[in-house]
């Protein structure tokens, strides 16, 4: 019970759960929703025209949530394995190399890659795009040398852990628009215009980029003691800890700015200006409020698990989506 405990710690069970959340959310409450609302008139139909639905399979959905999810927790687990020395620092203890062994470690990080890759090569197969199951390997990889060079390299890291976050939802997107375009190009009298998924889906990556770097760099100060021990080139360490909060400070402020602009030049409607106001702008400000006062870990900590909350409130957005277009309330 104890060792599946840990297990469950090493994989970041509930960022998983996000993930996967993420993903269903983007598939149904996006998508799907987005195509409930775009008619189209079929060939062998009685010429009237007929809402577009999700042609995805949803049992290869389910082998690409799996794919994602799999290179993912590998990813926590070379993570934790070269953090060792650093973890101990910054947090007093560690995983592996106590409660899990190196080797174990290891074993855990391969087997979750060779069923996330094959996975990922199997469903883009599927998709009668094999190519695409490259991407998963070059994850896989990065995933790997982010944890081994990257995150010690001033940006680098931060940039590579936020571009595979907003990564995710867009995935959704690629697969969906493959299988819509194949079904629909012949069988519809005239293919709409399906750039509308990707421009939703692209607005939850932007989102999720922005505040996923962040998180990171504020994770970055938290752990400066230990990454300054032993070298690292982190933002708080090559900057400093004050220029360092003025860029997490920086990114806030543009993503708020992007958020208002968004719902001015598209949206208009007023639950999502009440939803952005109290759900992400608030918080957001609460954010940069805790992280300028910060005067110890524990408080810096607090700053980076509110912005979880946050990014978490974004892939909530999409539930509001799903009931403006359902009940017709734009």
């Amino acid at each position: 019970m104890v060792a599946m405990k840990e297990f469950l710690k090493l994989v970041r069970w509930q960022n998983l759960l996000i993930v996967i959340l993420t993903m269903v959310l983007m598939r149904y409450a996006i998508i799907g929703s987005l195509l409930s609302k775009i008619s189209v008139v079929m060939l062998n139909g009685t010429g009237e025209a007929v809402p577009m639905v999700l042609q995805f399979p949803w049992y290869d959905f389910v082998i690409l949530v799996i794919a994602t999810v799999c290179i993912t927790a590998g990813g926590y687990v070379i993570n934790d394995y070269f953090d060792i020395r650093t973890d101990l620092i910054n947090r007093g203890q560690v995983i592996v190399g106590t409660k899990i062994s190196r080797r174990k470690a290891i074993m855990w990080h391969s087997i979750f890659n060779i069923i996330g890759v094959a996975a990922g090569f199997y469903v883009s197969w599927r998709a009668n795009y094999f190519w695409l199951g490259i991407f998963f390997l070059i994850v896989s990889g990065l995933l790997y040398f982010y944890s081994a060079s990257y995150k010690r390299q001033f940006l680098i890291g931060n940039l590579v852990v936020a571009l595979l976050t907003a990564l995710v939802p867009m995935l959704v997107a690629v697969f969906e628009w493959a299988a819509l375009y194949r079904h629909y190009v012949v069988s519809v009298t005239d293919l709409p215009d399906l750039s509308l998924i990707f421009g939703w889906v692209g607005g939850f990556s932007i989102f999720a980029f922005l505040t996923t770097l962040t998180r990171e760099i504020i994770k970055d100060i938290e752990d400066f003691e230990g990454d300054m021990a032993y070298g690292r080139n982190t933002v708080p360490v090559i900057t400093g800890i004050p220029a360092s909060k003025i860029i997490v400070a920086s990114i806030s402020i543009i993503t708020i700015a992007l958020l208002y602009f968004v719902w001015y030049r598209y949206l208009h409607d007023r639950i999502t200006l009440v939803y952005l106001s109290a759900i992400i702008v608030l918080p957001h400000l609460y954010v940069l409020f805790q992280l300028f006062r910060s005067r110890n870990r524990k408080e810096l900590h607090s700053a980076s698990n509110f912005m979880k909350i946050i990014m978490f409130g974004g892939i909530l957005y999409s539930l509001v989506v799903k009931a403006i277009l359902t009940l017709n309330l734009i």
